[in-house]
Order: C-alpha cells, then structure tokens, then sequence
C-alpha cells in the first residue's frame, strides 16, 4: 500500500478563495511534474518550496488550471513520504478538472484518512495522535481544540509510554526469576510485582480522573430542553444559539420535531436538542414529536427542564419531573418579567436551589446564572485550564481501564503469592492493552476501522 502513490481533495468542495490537492508516494514528485509547466522542474525543487505555473493536459497541450504547487521531500512531511500540495482556484470545477487529470496519472484516489494511516504507519505519529487529528477537526469549542492539539504533539502518548516501560522493567524482573530461580527471593520478587503495579495502576487513575470532563470536551453534552408547549423551549434554544434556529409562536404544538443545535457554553460543548411540547394531543403529527421528545429526555446527558413561572404547576409537569428524577437536570423558571404564580415549595422537593434558574427568555435576564449552573453541574464551576491531559477518547477510557483491571489482578496475585510466571500473564496483558492505545500492540482491523472515519484528503 506505501509503494504506491495517492491524492485527493483536502479542502471542502465549493466555493472558496482557493482549494488544495494533496499528492503523496515515491512518485508524487514526477508525476506531477508531467502535468505541471512552469520555469522550475519539480524534480530539481528543493525541498518545501513553492511554485507558481499552469496545469497542463499531456495529450492536448490544453491548459487546464492556473496553479501554486508546494513540494515537500521525504522525509519532512506529513506522511514522511514525498509530498506535493496543488492550490487552485477554489470552486467545482476548477478542482474536478485538476484531480481528474491527476488520476489519469499513474497517481490513485486516497481512501479516507490515508495521509494520516501513513503518518501513523511511517512511524511519524502514534495511534493516538492520530485519533487526535479527528478531535482537532471536529472541536466545537476553543478548549476541545486545545485538548485535541496537545494529544496530537503527544502528550497522552509520552504518559502511556512511561507507563508501559514501568511495566517492561517489571516483566523483564519476572522474566530473570524464571529463568534463574536458584537466586530467586519469591517474597522479595513479590513485592517488587504490587510497587511497579501500583505505581502504574495510580498512573492510569490520574489520567482517567479526566476521563470524564475530556470526553464532554470532545463530544459534547446531549442537552434535552423539554417542557409544556409554549413555555418557551425554542426561545431559549434562540437564545443559547444567538440565532433564530426555531420556529416560535403563541401557537401550542408550533415544534414538532426534535430540532438539533451545537452551542459554546463557557468553553463548554452543548448539543441543545430543543423537543416538541410534552402534552396529550389528538393531532397525529404532534404525537410523533411527542414520543420523540420522550426518547430525547431518555439519550440526553442533561435536562432542562422549562416552565412558566407565570403560571401553576401542571400536572404533566409533576409527572416529567417525577420521571427525570434522579437525571442530570436543571429547571429554568422562565417568564420571570411577568407576575409569579408558580409555588417554588413543591419545586423544592425535586431540586436543590442551585439547580432552579429563574429566567426570562424574552429580556436574556438569568442566561448568565443557566451557564453558570450547567458549568457548575459537569465541571465543578470550571474546566481544568493548567497543564493537563486530558483523556477523552472512548478507545482510550475503556483499554485505561481494562489495564487497570489486568494490574489490580496481578496486585492481588502478588499478594497470595501465586506463581511469578502466572503473575506476568496479568502484567503483559496490561502492557498490551496500554500499547493499544498508542497503536503498538492494534490490530489491522481496529485501524481500519479507527481511519475509516477520517475525511478524504486528511
């Protein structure tokens, strides 16, 4: 697969100031050299230089496409291969003209997330960089793009290979005692097998104590805004958004479909899923949005709960309220510019007085106190701005905390003086399933998978 040469799109296709084509393998260099005129041979460029020319069709001398061309040599590039970076005119054309002229070069079509597949298989990054690399393109807020930059320099990877060269060092102890058991002290080899666990297993437990803020950081948190019709949920979905993304009226039954919207909450991701109005209706349309508001408040992260404080409890809103007890939620007493009727006592023995916001949608009064209080629920008041890894991939969690459960077995071992040599079975699979992370020890189905979900072109 590395001795051939590939190329696609890296810019999104449409209009735009300019597009780039990306060519990568052995043959990157002449081949675009046979369909690129200009006073410098590509082949004589030095290395990350740029070229300014025409692309040119071989067979009918026609001038295709005005161009800059970028040459990189192996091996500083992105793949470590050579590559060659086409600016064109952005548009559909311009660039469909171009790439189809490239294919019929002895170059092939990049299948999703190749460049980076051989970034990763040329040894330039790690597997967890290079899952960094989607974060960093899907980052909905500027912390999600710092955490997202910081894996991609490498930093998860340096903690998780100081890990497992602990586990290596201890291994390679076990290793010696088997093989040479006459000046073995099982007692003493023991204890040496629960200190190198230990101090690996507290390793694991500081990187996943940001297990759950990283992943909030990078997938952001379902966020259900349910209540009555007309109490103001697509209102408020306006108003987080700072855009009229919704429909609103005095009209009850005015939203009925889950309407989806990504919003910045201070620095935090929020996907606001605003809901049809939860009521007994007759309207069939309507009871389809109904029951889908009902699924939404099941897969959310977080509730907000909407009422009108302008009027009495309803009693569908006492039974919500009974059904989402317990869940992650936060009632927002909306209409608050008007006069009050609503009895916060009942409200009370649901919620603490942290988790009731009194708010009016119409005025923006009370947006602060809401941010302040979802901030509050998921990260304490504040997400950790120091110097800090945070681990945020699912892959990640789940294989941290299955070397977790492979150290505390082989802990436990230790402790009862099993056999050493039973003992490192626990100890290396840890050891693998660290290195799974950082993709020494991945399956090539696994990375099929993992760079399946990469774009053409990156």
């Amino acid at each position: 697969m590395l001795s051939d040469t590939i190329a696609a799109i890296s810019t999104a296709v449409g209009e735009a100031g300019i597009a780039v084509i990306r060519v990568s393998g052995p043959d990157s260099i002449a081949e675009v050299d046979g369909v690129f005129h200009s006073k410098t041979k590509l082949a004589d460029a030095a290395t990350h230089t740029v070229h300014y020319g025409h692309i040119v069709d071989p067979d009918s001398n026609e001038r295709v496409e005005e161009v800059l061309v970028t040459v990189m040599r192996a091996p500083r590039s992105f793949t470590t291969e050579d590559v060659v970076e086409i600016s064109t005119h952005g548009g559909v054309i311009s660039v469909k003209r171009v790439m189809d002229l490239l294919l019929q070069q002895n170059i092939r079509l990049a299948e999703p997330g190749e460049f980076t597949k051989r970034a990763f298989l040329n040894g330039r990054i790690d597997l967890s960089q290079a899952e960094a690399v989607i974060d960093l393109i899907r980052s909905k807020s500027d912390r999600a793009f710092s955490v997202a930059l910081k894996q991609v320099e490498g930093s998860l990877s340096e903690q998780i290979r100081q890990l497992r060269h602990t586990l290596v060092e201890t291994m390679a102890h076990i290793e010696v005692n088997i093989d040479y058991p006459e000046h073995d002290v099982e007692s003493l080899t023991a204890e040496f097998i629960k200190e190198k666990s230990k101090e690996v297993m507290h390793g694991i437990a500081k990187l996943l104590k940001t297990a759950e803020q990283g992943k909030i950081l990078r997938e952001g948190i379902t966020t259900a805004i349910v209540g009555r019709p007309n109490v103001g949920k697509s209102s408020l979905l306006n108003a987080l958004a700072h855009t009229n993304r919704a429909i609103v009226t005095d009209i009850p039954g005015t939203t009925r479909d889950v309407i989806e919207e990504f919003v910045t909450i201070n620095n935090i991701p929020l996907k606001l899923l605003d809901t049809a109005g939860i009521r007994e209706t007759m309207d069939v349309v309507e009871q389809i949005g109904v029951e889908r508001s009902k699924h939404a408040v099941t897969e959310a992260d977080l509730i907000l709960l909407v009422l009108n404080g302008s009027e009495p409890l309803h009693e569908d809103e006492l039974e919500l309220m009974e059904q989402i007890r317990g869940r992650q939620s936060i009632v927002i007493m909306n209409k608050m510019d008007l006069p009050q009727q609503l009895d916060k006592d009942i409200l009370a023995r649901y919620y603490a007085e942290d988790l009731i916001v009194p708010m009016s949608v119409k005025t923006q009064e009370g947006i602060d106190a809401l941010e302040k209080a979802i901030s509050e629920l998921f990260f304490s008041g504040s997400i950790e701005t120091g110097d800090l890894t945070y681990v945020s991939n699912v892959r990640h969690i789940a294989l941290l905390k299955k070397a977790n459960k492979s150290l505390q077995d082989a802990y436990e071992a230790a402790e009862q003086f099993i056999p050493i040599d039973m003992i490192q079975i626990d100890v290396r699979l840890a050891w693998e399933q660290l290195g799974e992370i950082v993709g020494d020890t991945a399956s090539d189905s696994l990375l099929d998978q993992i760079f399946s979900q990469f774009c053409l072109g990156k």
